[in-house]
């Protein structure tokens, strides 16, 4: 499809609205300014998005407030028809969306309609859960007593998602929401602004359709005027960030501060360990989609190898030649394997990390330039074999490197892969079941996901996703992630006549 058709097929112009409750609830504002959308592939302006002001703040948050009061009064089953439906119009705007994706932060098409199909999965999921959202009855020690625990509707939620999968985990957040009987706001990434306008296109149609508003809402604008007042704002008990680690913490204190509940999905440092007996075909296609796909700039990246010593330098000749044979370019080619990073800043700070490496000991084995004749912000994808003291193996960087690092054993692979500050994704390649068990043990991997035989990206709908440590603690999308949008309730119902007291106290007569 061409630009001109994807924006009409998403009902996108060159100026558009950033703040919406509903199908005619888009609120026009002057004052506040335009974010600016740029294709990262060639620097061209793809359209602008009105910012939000502090009224259109106020408007929308009521209108989430309001709606939340008879929105949780809807069984849980109709609400999942409503996602049920939304997953279908997803579906009939698969393809432009996904291209819209691609255009706007620059991950490869395939990539961009694989993160819609994520979108559609998670409304599959949530369809399911309408009808399973189950608590427990429990034995009272009191006679002619029953409990009983049951979930009900938090209140409306939050929702602060990042550029580098503009779309996929607002919809994490906001199917299992909405089925749980909450309404949300959402405040996407700057630099995604339109394709978080289409999505709100979809989601208008679906609510009118279904004679609802006010369920998901839109507002886009700056961290002063949008960001800092929702993480502040007491009617919001829960607030989803996706975001850097710095300024997770941030946010985690300030909604701490109100006895909020925050959901954090912060910095992945994540590590692939390659046992002595593992299938190297596999490991390579693992290694190269995780710290390829995306440019780097997935949380699930794989940042980190270690690789017994006796493997390193036919591990680290197949990776430098599969490298070689990555098309980078516009990442709507089918050709293409790579895209842009997503600024001046990402190619920066990758440049600035390359030298760093050097520095600490870093022996540069391909990669480690800019490519400015293919885009602004191309660049090549870069690996270098570390010393495992190197400081930098500590740290995440957003962009397409990676580091080798040499091991001796087992024990002492699992032990530099946990010694960073991060835990979110992990895995081990090996044929033996003892070292796999022993990677997925307590005493083995410390991250939220650990693989075998599969690499760091590409988590499945099903299970729960998220990391420790500082990656936040949070948990999204599948198994009873659910849980973090409703809040428990624990019953007793008296049916003896009588009033006997629990612990068998007797209170006067």
């Amino acid at each position: 499809m061409t630009t001109k058709s994807i924006f009409e097929a998403l009902e996108l112009g060159e100026h558009n609205l950033g703040a919406c409750t509903g199908k005619g609830g888009w609120i026009e504002e002057k004052g506040a300014g335009a974010l600016v959308s740029i294709n990262p592939s060639t620097g061209e302006k793809l359209g602008e998005v009105a910012m939000a002001s502090s009224a259109a703040y106020e408007k929308v948050t009521a209108a989430s407030v309001s709606a939340f009061e008879s929105w949780r009064m809807v069984p849980a089953p109709k609400r999942g028809l409503l996602i049920r439906d939304l997953g279908m119009a997803l579906r009939e705007k698969c393809e432009p969306l996904g291209e819209m994706v691609s255009l706007e932060m620059g991950k490869i098409r395939a990539e961009g309609i694989g993160e819609v199909q994520e979108m559609i999965d998670v409304c599959d999921f949530a369809v399911g859960l309408s009808r399973q959202l189950c608590g427990s009855t429990m034995h009272s020690e009191r006679p002619g007593h029953r409990m009983y625990e049951q979930w009900h509707p938090l209140g409306p939620v939050g929702i602060i998602s990042a550029f580098n999968f503009p779309v996929a985990v607002w919809a994490w957040n906001a199917a299992l929401a909405a089925v749980c009987g909450n309404t949300m706001v959402w405040k996407p990434s700057p630099t995604t602004p339109l394709v978080s306008v289409a999505v709100q296109h979809i989601c208008n149609r679906v609510m009118a359709d279904h004679g609802v508003s006010g369920l998901f809402n839109l507002l886009i604008g700056s961290n002063e005027t949008i960001a800092e007042p929702l993480v502040a704002d007491t009617r919001f008990p829960l607030m989803s960030f996706t975001g850097s680690v710095p300024v997770g913490r941030k946010v985690a204190q300030v909604v701490a501060g109100r006895l909020g509940r925050s959901l954090l999905e912060l910095g992945g440092n994540n590590a692939i360990i390659v046992a002595q007996d593992a299938d190297l075909d596999l490991a390579v296609r693992a290694i190269v989609f995780g710290a390829v796909g995306t440019a780097g700039q997935r949380c699930t990246s794989t940042r980190r190898v270690y690789v017994h010593s006796s493997l390193m330098s036919e591990l680290s000749d197949r990776l430098v030649r599969a490298y070689a044979t990555i098309n980078i370019g516009d990442p709507l080619d089918s050709s293409v394997l790579m895209g842009p990073l997503c600024s001046q800043r990402s190619v920066d700070t990758m440049m600035s990390v390359i030298a760093r490496a050097k520095e600490e000991g870093g022996e540069l084995l391909t990669g480690g330039k800019t490519l400015s004749d293919v885009g602004p912000f191309h660049v090549q994808p870069t690996i270098l074999r570390m010393p495992k003291s190197a400081p930098l193996l500590k740290e995440e960087t957003f962009a397409p490197v990676l580091y080798l690092v040499s091991v001796e054993s087992i024990e002492e692979a699992i032990t530099a892969q946990n010694d960073v500050p991060q835990g979110l994704s992990s895995a081990m390649f090996t044929r033996g079941m003892e070292a796999s068990e022993q990677f997925l043990s307590a005493s083995g991997s410390d991250c939220g996901i650990a693989n075998i035989n599969i690499g760091t990206s590409g988590a499945e709908i099903g299970g729960a996703f998220g990391g420790e440590k500082d990656t936040g603690g949070g948990r999204e999308s599948g198994s009873d992630s659910w849980k973090a949008y409703m809040r428990r309730q624990t019953c007793t119902i008296n049916y003896s006549g009588e009033l006997p007291l629990a612990q068998g106290i007797s209170f006067g007569d």
